[in-house]
């Protein structure tokens, strides 16, 4: 019998969370580091689209591009270290991930009245490579400027994606949005970052 991770978080277990501390904790290293330009263009592409996906809030098809078993996270601390023991602005599974985009597609999204308009910077990209051979580990930093209803907002800092190669492409299966004020008043964000 298949799982609909859409219904529960099954997946989010103990083990998951080792599993997500460990492979977000020593993985930006030189030996690890992924030289070929093809797959680093690849995955530059990717990245790329769902900036694009999310400037024109083409919701689900960037959900799309993430794995039944994701995890979108924004941690509050610079260590980010485990969400076990910290904050989070967000920590969303899969199903809470489709709470989040279901609610940005409605009327009452009250924080997106007007609706948001947004542009992002995705650069210095790196990818590395990950104990499992069909995962990658890759890291770029962003810049997202928000507009809405005259007011301006501008989010910097660097992701992490954890991302496994399938047939057509990759998956995501992790975000992790580190802003450089993560530790500061956010104004509690209403867009994905």
């Amino acid at each position: 019998m298949n799982h609909d991770p859409s219904t529960s978080s099954f997946y989010i277990s103990n083990d998951y969370y080792r599993r997500l501390v460990d492979d977000f904790a020593d993985w930006q290293r030189d030996d690890r580091e992924v030289l070929d330009l093809a797959l680093r263009d690849a995955v530059a592409r990717l990245l790329n689209k769902e900036a694009r996906l999310l400037e024109q809030r083409a919701y689900d098809a960037w959900l799309a591009l993430y794995a039944p078993e994701c995890l979108y996270w924004v941690p509050s601390t610079v260590e980010r270290g485990d969400p076990r023991r910290e904050i989070a602005v967000a920590f969303d599974d899969r199903r809470r991930i489709e709470d989040r985009v279901f609610r940005l597609k409605s009327e009452f999204a009250w924080s997106q009245q007007p609706r948001s308009r947004t542009t992002r910077i995705v650069s210095n990209i790196a990818v590395f490579a990950a104990e499992d051979p069909a995962v990658l580990m890759v890291r770029s930093s962003f810049m997202v400027t928000e507009f809405q209803a005259g007011d301006f907002r501008t989010y910097t800092g660097w992701s992490g994606h954890k991302l496994r190669e399938t047939r057509a492409s990759f998956e995501i299966l992790v975000k992790q949005v580190n802003l450089i004020d993560c530790d500061q008043n956010l104004r509690n964000p209403s867009i994905i970052l």
